[in-house]
């Protein structure tokens, strides 16, 4: 919301949805979750991802099961 928000690591924006760092790189191996590649590192802006999550973008298509 802020012109000033910090950009999150990986380790920050899974604990601020509560799910593992896997899932993040789950959902950035399939380009889903909404991200920018600074080098080697990936950063979010908790906005951005909030409103994915509120727009369904979170939800798992069954495609593989996960075992």
């Amino acid at each position: 919301m802020s012109e000033t928000e910090r950009w999150l690591s990986v380790e920050e924006i899974a604990a601020h949805l509560g799910v593992s760092k896997e899932t993040i790189y789950r959902w950035l191996e399939k380009e889903k979750i909404p991200a920018n590649r600074i080098g080697r590192l990936w950063k979010f802006k908790a906005t951005e991802v909030d409103q994915w999550i509120k727009n369904g973008g979170a939800v798992e298509s069954s495609d593989k099961g996960d075992s």
